[in-house]
């Protein structure tokens, strides 16, 4: 994931940015009556590929990801629209921790 954000992580202005680069973000796609979302298909194929292994492997293992799939399931949920929240969410996260991250070593960099 530290190769998406390259050298400069402040080049990524937002999460929705980092979102929609590796293809996590949710766009609408209703017709009708119904109301759905599908994920974007641009972005940064590996770092899709890499986030939808670490959902694959949330859902077995993390509890509170496991809370989440049942929760959501009995909203009627399928298991596609529940592993797009969760991609989306992990993106989330992973934007909030590389970006901390890296406000913690300019702080030190200013520092010393």
């Amino acid at each position: 994931m530290l190769i998406v954000f390259g050298d400069n992580p402040e080049r990524i202005h937002s999460e929705a940015a980092f979102a929609k680069l590796c293809g996590v973000c949710p766009i609408p796609a209703s017709s009708g009556l119904t109301n759905k979302h599908r994920l974007y298909r641009g972005g940064h194929r590996q770092a899709n590929a890499a986030i939808y292994r670490a959902i694959v492997v949330r859902m077995q293992y993390h509890a509170p990801t496991i809370a989440y799939m049942s929760r959501r399931t009995e909203e009627g949920l399928t298991k596609k629209d529940i592993i797009r929240c969760l991609k989306r969410h992990l993106a989330r996260e992973i934007f909030q921790r590389v970006m901390a991250d890296h406000r913690a070593r300019l702080s030190i960099a200013k520092a010393a």
